[in-house]
């Protein structure tokens, strides 16, 4: 495709308007136009309202146009929306830079903000980079990530991560010398079929540990915390998606206990709740601190503490988890025979479907089956984001549908999110021909 499409080049459905677009999408159709939206609900312009279960891409933690946050903005519009780091500090970012290492149990003290994930975690990446050059280790040049794991849309976080549909356009571009992969902790693919979880676990370490053998120890920069204390190389975690709340805790290293806190972290979406403000938890990235979006992430933090919403988004999300188990995995479910994993915690679930043994009959006629999912979902009046591909490492192996609702859902909002789902899958299995 061109960098400049024609209006309505990337159109298969479902648009809800006969407006041109002149917007280079993301999906292969051209999506409808939101207006407005309150809580967990959106309004396009026709009129529909639809039920929001994915946030975006697990971002909008509390919802829609919640007062407090409005309010917030207002107010540090009419003060000052702008300065620059390099010559100004301002307070909303120094609020919320203390807000962030008061609730990180210790593990951080400084804070330097970013402008979305992907630039957060190329922060994260120099920063540990420059950081062993200050203390005189410059021969540590090498990262280690997993294979399957997606850290950014940049050069350079392409490179760190290894998701195989993401990457393919940009091999030729992409970092093959400082970058190095392990295998994915991914249990449900790759533990042996009589190994223990513990032994899977020791596997895992024990091929990262070889890794930093191969490589020279003294030459990584980041990875695995175990491996990390012993060769004196920093553990960096990447908590852009999972962090701020988003698994039932403030960080998701702190549902582990003791011990798991890293040495530098990236978080984002769930800080601003959609106010797009990043911050990369450790030395200043020398990046910016917006105070507008400062301010607005630190009335989503507040608002996250004063209603509780951790706690229920704990109990909502478990609810949520055992109704997707119950309805897509059941005897009475359609989908129950390539309904492959359902895995999750808090407010971020995922489900993976299989058709490796799905009968002859069965033809998606050349569509992704995430995709198409995600498509009917939304016809059906459900806002969810869905995949193909990602579970194995030529990219072609299994279907993903990532719910990640607001951390104040309602019970009955949980509800309809697995009834509209279960709706979806099941009519794109039949219009499949199931």
């Amino acid at each position: 495709m061109s960098a400049l499409a024609t209006p309505n080049q990337v159109q298969n459905e479902p648009s809800t308007t006969k407006e041109p677009t002149y917007i280079l999408h993301r999906t292969p159709w051209q999506p409808p136009v939101a207006v407005s939206g309150e809580g967990s609900y959106i309004v396009l312009e026709d009129g529909t309202r639809l039920l929001d279960a994915v946030g975006g891409a697990a971002v909008a933690c509390i919802g829609n146009s919640h007062p407090k946050v409005i309010r917030a903005i207002k107010n540090q519009l009419d003060a000052i929306p702008y300065v620059y780091n390099m010559q100004l500090a301002n307070k909303p970012a120094e609020a919320l830079a203390k807000k962030l290492v008061d609730g990180s149990d210790g593990a951080f003290s400084l804070v330097g903000f970013a402008s979305g994930g992907s630039e957060a975690m190329e922060g994260v990446l120099k920063l540990a980079r420059q950081y062993y050059t200050e203390i005189n280790q410059p021969q540590r040049t090498n990262f280690i990530a997993r294979q399957l794991s997606f850290h950014g849309n940049t050069l350079g976080t392409l490179s760190l991560a290894y998701h195989p549909a993401r990457r393919a356009p940009y091999l030729s571009l992409l970092d093959e010398h400082n970058f190095h992969h392990v295998s994915p902790a991914y249990a449900r693919r790759f533990q042996g079929v009589n190994e223990t979880e513990e032994e899977y676990v020791e596997r895992l370490r024990q091929e990262l540990e070889d890794k930093f053998i191969a490589l020279g120890p003294d030459t990584v920069i980041g990875s695995m915390k175990s491996v990390c204390v012993k060769y004196g190389a920093l553990f960096i975690l990447d908590e852009v998606m999972s962090g701020m709340g988003r698994m039932g805790t403030l960080h998701a290293w702190q549902s582990l206990g003791d011990g798991a806190a890293p040495d530098l972290q990236a978080v984002a979406k769930g800080l601003g709740g959609g106010l797009q403000t990043a911050s990369t938890l450790s030395q200043d990235s020398g990046n910016t601190g917006n105070p507008l979006a400062c301010a607005a992430a630190l009335a989503v933090q507040e608002i996250i503490e004063e209603e509780n919403l951790l706690e229920n988004i704990r109990v909502q999300g478990a609810y949520l988890g055992d109704l997707l188990k119950e309805r897509l995995t059941g005897p009475n479910s359609l989908a129950a025979p390539f309904t492959f994993d359902i895995r999750g915690a808090g407010g971020f679930w995922g489900v993976e479907f299989d058709f490796e043994q799905a009968p002859a009959s069965l033809d998606f006629r050349g569509q992704s089956f995430g995709i198409a999912v995600q498509a009917k979902a939304l016809l059906n009046g459900l806002v969810i984001m869905g995949f193909s591909g990602g579970s194995s490492l030529d990219g072609l192996k299994g279907d993903h549908i990532i719910l990640a609702p607001a951390y104040n859902i309602k019970k009955e909002e949980v509800e309809n999110i697995v009834d509209l789902l279960v709706r979806s899958v099941e009519e794109v299995l039949r219009d499949s021909g199931l």
